[in-house]
C-alpha cells in the first residue's frame, strides 16, 4: 500500500457512534467491529477522496505525532480491514 493509493470503507460499510456503550463501531452486513480510540480517528479521515498520505499528514497533524511512527500503525489497521473485505484500496 502506498500513499497514493486512496482507502475506502466498502458499500454496506459505516462507522457508528454506539452511545449505550460509549464507542465507536464499524458496521458491516452482519458483522461489527468495536473500534478503539485509534481505529476511530484513522476511519474518520477515511473518507474514500484522501490518499494513505493525506491521511497520514491529517493524523500527524491532530495528534501532533511524528508521521513516521504513526504509519505503521495506519497502515496495518487499513490491511486488517481490507482483508476483512471491509476496506478497499484504489
Amino acid at each position: 500500500m502506498d500513499e497514493d493509493t486512496t482507502p475506502r470503507l466498502l458499500s454496506g460499510c459505516r462507522t457508528k457512534y454506539d452511545s449505550v456503550r460509549g464507542n465507536w463501531v464499524l458496521l458491516a452486513p452482519e458483522r461489527a467491529i468495536k473500534l478503539d480510540e485509534i481505529g476511530a480517528a484513522i476511519l474518520a479521515e477515511t473518507n474514500g477522496e484522501r490518499s494513505l498520505g493525506g491521511i497520514l499528514d491529517a493524523l500527524a497533524t491532530k495528534y501532533n505525532a511524528p508521521r513516521e511512527q504513526i504509519a505503521g500503525d495506519v497502515v496495518a489497521f487499513l490491511a486488517s480491514l481490507r482483508d476483512r473485505r471491509m476496506l478497499e484500496i484504489s
